[in-house]
């Protein structure tokens, strides 16, 4: 027996199950099919270019009786506009898909997994300031960002006072766009319009002890510490050998050569620019605290072992051992031990400033304007690291100190 057409919302709803599957017409194309499980969903039967098609619109009671109406004549209208309702169907799928993989969250997330030549303590500061912006509009297309959206997540660090914070996140989050638009996703860095709209912060430089004597009773005190001991020998070679904290922490026993009383490694922050490795000659005072903590961490592959996630010394641990000898934040940090260096190799030991900077893995240029090589000037970088191991020494026994001499000083 031929069903009636469906005409109202009445019969959508009373339309009961029956052991098989069976179409009610709904008039021009538009049916609803009643599964034997009580489902209930539209359908819309076409013909494009001579084949018959069928287009979901929805399932009731979602989609109502008028909804699918509507539904229906909007597929008309593209196929009397030449278009096949199937194939737009997709396409609008597919640009959902896209939209989703590219948002900025998404490709916030790609880029930094794509810092692999980063330390894991920078990864996870990108990671971190990056965040606000995730939570603020990760889940938009990164390609609907516009300057304002990045700027009001700032401004609400701003706000709060924390200046410095606004100013990174914005950064972080133009090197986010600029990698967007090397994929092609992007034309433009919405942050570059936000030049001038933060309030400037302070700059503050990183508290350090430059004052002979004092730098004295720091060593002193260091020798006096008790803890770790790869706390310990952390906070003895910070001063020695003076590279930058996450690099000291990281260290590899691979990259140490205790026979020629060299270190020779890649600073993360120079291995993107020019992969120039930088070489650390090891006084005799170095050497005897690697070979101290060798007997212990020899076989791992990290000089200060740590159970933490990274594998070895927290950033943490060199700045709570200060604070606990009484070593304020605005006294002493991790980062200081290369402004002592700085100052006093330059002031007390009289080092010409471009021999010191070389061994900062600062940039130095010759009278031609070319880098440094590696190994340039290792001869005077040795003498001038031994010296430089004595003359703390000195300063820790609490000796007269006078300047050494210089004669055997070149200039660079």
């Amino acid at each position: 027996m031929a069903r009636k057409p469906l005409t109202s919302s009445r019969q959508v709803e009373t339309a009961k199950p029956e052991a098989k599957p069976y179409k009610l017409n709904a008039l021009d194309g538009l049916f609803l099919e009643v599964l034997p499980t009580g489902r209930k969903r539209w359908r819309f039967r076409y013909f494009f270019l001579g084949k018959e098609k069928m287009l979901s619109l929805g399932i009731y009671p979602a989609i109502g009786l008028q909804d699918a109406r509507g539904a229906r004549d909007n597929a008309k209208k593209l196929l009397a506009s030449g278009k096949d309702p199937s194939a737009e169907r997709r396409e609008e799928k597919a640009a959902l898909r896209e939209a989703h993989a590219n948002t900025f969250k998404a490709v916030a997330s790609e880029w930094i997994a794509r810092q692999t030549d980063k330390a894991p303590s920078t990864r996870n500061k990108s990671q971190w300031l990056l965040q606000f912006a995730i939570d603020a509009f990760g889940r938009y297309p990164i390609s609907e960002i516009t300057p304002r959206i990045v700027l009001d997540t700032c401004r609400e660090q701003e706000a709060l006072g924390k200046l410095e914070t606004a100013h990174r996140i914005k950064v972080k989050c133009g090197q986010v766009f600029r990698y967007a638009i090397g994929k092609g996703l992007i034309d433009s860095d919405p942050t570059r319009d936000l030049r001038g709209q933060l309030k400037t912060p302070e700059v503050t430089h990183r508290a350090a002890i430059t004052d002979p004597a004092k730098v004295g009773k720091l060593l002193y005190d260091i020798d006096q510490y008790q803890g770790q001991l790869e706390t310990i020998c952390a906070l003895k070679l910070a001063p020695l050998v003076f590279i930058r904290p996450g690099e000291l922490r990281s260290a590899r026993w691979e990259d140490i050569d205790l026979k020629a009383a060299l270190w020779s490694y890649t600073p993360p922050k120079t291995r993107r620019q020019t992969g120039t490795e930088h070489l650390i000659p090891l006084p005799k005072q170095a050497l005897a605290i690697f070979r101290q903590l060798q007997a212990v961490n020899g076989k791992c592959p990290y000089v200060f072992r740590s159970s933490g996630k990274e594998g070895y010394l927290s950033e943490n641990a060199v700045l709570n051992a200060l604070r606990r000898m009484g070593y304020g934040k605005g006294i002493m940090t991790g980062h200081g031990f290369r402004a002592i260096a700085r100052t006093l190799l330059a002031e007390r030991l009289k080092y010409p400033v471009e021999l010191i900077e070389m061994q900062l893995a600062h940039r130095v240029a010759d009278m031609h304007g070319r880098a440094y090589n590696r190994t340039a000037f290792i001869e005077d970088r040795t003498t001038m690291m031994q010296e430089w191991a004595d003359y703390l020494d000195t300063l820790k026994a609490g000796a007269e100190i006078t300047p050494l001499p210089v004669k055997h000083k070149k200039n660079l």
